[in-house]
């Protein structure tokens, strides 16, 4: 009964501040530089930094979010699950916000404890071709592990989501790995292969690298794997995209390509790294502190970085794609409408 009340209690949190205007809903927090893989086309093994926030500190920014309107927090790194300390974060954030975890596979299991609470644990996994996927990690048995990880979250009873990056890699099975979890009732949804071309150094922090083999080149594949992914949607529940974003993915690839969305970032969605700079993402510099968010918000300072990221072209993320497309009051509602499967996955 308990559990319940603190459920209802947190939808009812969420619900009023989803329906709140002016205020960003959605941030993704990197609470680490760490990571134990060396994905190919990834450059944060490389980059790897031992500074980052306690969990006190965390906490605080946590409330300091929830105060600022946001509803969906995504906790990642690097492997958020290589802190020592992230049951007690976890703990604390899903208490808060719609939470989803990314992990490798590598972590999930040991930390099973620490996940209970969260509403999503989404693990990584690019083909379920052994070779493949564990030359994209760079980690030999990375498949297997992420596979067993799977299969034990499931069982727990923890909501677990596969996430795989669509890039040339793997273009060609996407489907099949789609199909292959949604015959287990595993929820899917999509990252698309991309990196940092900015050359400026005052960046946030840089995601990706280029890597030749993982540039989607098959444009005609790619158009055809989101109107398959559109048509699998109508059948399955667990496809936890829109078909609003999957057409815009789309539209990316076909002839006389154009970006038909306008960024959101600082005014839908914002990042926050591993020692608490913020950025509304993270290709541009670090506006302040998590800590001096809510007398930054309204500042004249960030006015001015709203209309730099709305005129910004530099990415195609589909999670900043995504934000920005539901930045409106009516594109809220149409999210609303169009993820209540969302919904019902997590009331289960």
């Amino acid at each position: 009964m308990r559990q319940m009340t603190s459920g209802l209690r947190k939808a009812a949190s969420l619900a009023g501040r989803y329906l709140s205007s002016g205020k960003p809903h959605h941030a993704q927090w990197l609470v680490t530089r760490k990571c134990n893989y060396r994905c190919a086309g990834c450059n944060v093994w490389k980059e790897q930094d031992e500074q980052e926030l306690s969990a006190t500190e965390i906490k605080k920014g946590l409330n300091i979010l929830k105060n600022m309107g946001i509803v969906e927090l995504t906790i990642s790194g690097g492997d958020p699950l290589l802190r020592a300390d992230i049951a007690e974060i976890l703990d604390y954030a899903s208490e808060r916000f719609l939470t989803t975890v990314y992990d490798n596979g590598s972590m999930a299991t040991k930390k099973i404890d620490a996940l209970r609470k969260v509403d999503f644990v989404a693990i990584s996994i690019d083909s379920l071709d052994e070779n493949t996927n564990d030359a994209i990690k760079a980690v030999p048995g990375a498949l297997k592990t992420a596979m067993h990880t799977v299969d034990v979250l499931q069982k727990e009873g923890i909501r677990v989501a596969v996430t795989p990056t669509i890039s040339q890699k793997n273009l060609y099975e996407i489907m099949d790995i789609t199909n292959y979890f949604m015959e287990r009732k595993i929820p899917m949804w999509f990252c698309l292969y991309s990196y940092d071309t900015s050359v400026d150094s005052k960046q946030l922090f840089r995601i990706g690298k280029a890597n030749d083999e993982f540039i989607i080149t098959d444009k005609d594949a790619m158009i055809k794997l989101c109107n398959q992914l559109i048509e699998a949607m109508k059948k399955n529940p667990n496809i936890l995209m829109t078909k609003k974003l999957l057409q815009t993915l789309r539209s990316l690839y076909e002839p006389n390509a154009e970006r038909i969305w306008k960024c959101q970032a600082l005014n839908q969605f914002l990042v926050v790294d591993h020692i608490g700079r913020i950025s509304g993402c993270h290709n541009h510099n670090f506006s302040g502190s998590i800590f001096d968010l809510p007398k930054q918000w309204n500042s004249n300072e960030f006015k001015t970085l709203r209309k730099t990221y709305q005129d910004c072209t530099q990415c195609n993320y589909l999670c900043y794609i995504a934000y920005s497309l539901y930045g409106s009051p009516k594109s809220t509602l149409a999210l609303a409408k169009d993820q209540w499967k969302n919904i019902r996955l997590i009331l289960k």
